[in-house]
């Protein structure tokens, strides 16, 4: 027994219609959805209704133009209001990892030797227990006289980035606080002679 197949073909003016609307809808996708989200062109005035435009504020914002009649890069005003800075630095660039132990009311001072204007990044977290800290720096000669820059009380971790305000050692002093001994994993990466514990 034969089959037949009742399904026919579209014919070529199906096509050419369907064909149409595609290429119809493709266009009106482009012009009221990708060219205000990628390039901020935006001719329907559809795209800033829905807020499309601000997608491309990034890409933007982040490009610098140079033409050969500008002369140097020419940045966006949102990039030319930020401050740019570069330190220059005499030591090497180093990471130093430690690993302090502290008894009940024990305390314990580490020290980073710096000339002003260097910097590190540092992460600390504690084993055990809590710890109260003072982060602070003295000038070369002067172990009586230190400015404090963060004290907290109870803490199980700190971190973040330093730039050493003035020539000194600089650093953290640690006191455990609680009836259990407390282990302090420190880590610092940056530019500085040396570090210590005092």
């Amino acid at each position: 027994m034969n089959a037949h197949h009742t399904h026919h073909l579209p014919s070529i003016k199906q096509l050419m219609v369907a064909t149409g609307m595609a290429g119809t809808i493709a266009v009106i996708i482009l012009l009221t959805a990708v060219l205000p989200a990628e390039y901020g062109i935006d001719p329907t005035g559809i795209g800033k209704s829905l807020r499309l435009t601000t997608l491309n504020v990034p890409k933007l914002a982040t490009a610098a133009v140079v033409t050969p009649q500008s002369g140097p890069a020419i940045l966006p005003a949102a990039l030319q209001a930020q401050p740019v800075t570069v330190a220059k630095s005499a030591p090497p660039l180093r990471s130093d990892e430690m690993i302090l132990t502290l008894q009940p009311s024990e305390g314990v001072e580490v020290k980073a030797t710096m000339r002003k204007g260097e910097q590190f990044v540092f992460n600390w977290t504690v084993e055990g227990g809590k710890v109260n800290f003072d982060m602070h720096g003295e000038p070369p000669g002067k172990d009586d006289k230190f400015t404090s820059y963060w004290k907290a009380m109870q803490q199980t971790e700190a971190q973040g980035a330093f730039v050493a305000p003035f020539d000194g050692t600089h650093g953290w002093f640690w006191r455990n606080r609680g009836d259990q001994p407390v282990s302090i994993r420190l880590k610092v990466s940056g530019f500085y002679e040396k570090i210590f514990k005092k």
